[in-house]
């Protein structure tokens, strides 16, 4: 079933980004296999689990949660404020607290997460 308006699914078949749609136990999509930054994590790649409010798009969603959980390469550390779990569909996520004051209603959409979720990862200390 699909969760996501037509021109989010557009945008992240042209960016090439593989994803699944899920619409229980709340409805979210999964980025699978995003690629992760060189040399900035223990992993190459991760899925990415994004969890949609009930009126997405006007409203935003919030935080992003990775799986495999990340640590920082070199360090071993996970980033700042993502050492915390999540459970969803039988698996335990790592949470990203990573918040949006400045969703805008009509004009954002998933690219807006992609960004921001892009930007946590580049900048992740």
């Amino acid at each position: 079933m699909a969760v996501l308006p037509i021109k989010d699914r557009r945008y992240l078949t042209h960016r090439g980004i593989t994803f699944e749609e899920i619409d229980e136990p709340q409805k979210a999509v999964v980025l699978k296999g995003f690629e992760l930054p060189p040399d900035r994590f223990d992993a190459a790649n991760a899925n990415i689990l994004i969890l949609l409010p009930a009126s997405y798009p006007d409203c935003s969603p919030d935080m992003f949660y990775a799986l495999p959980w990340l640590r920082l390469a070199g360090s071993n550390n996970y980033p700042r404020a993502a050492d915390a779990s999540l459970g969803f569909q039988g698996q335990n996520w790592q949470r990203w607290s990573r918040h949006n004051d400045a969703w805008r209603p009509g004009i954002d959409g998933i690219w807006t997460m992609v960004k921001r979720l892009e930007t946590a990862l580049e900048v992740a200390a």
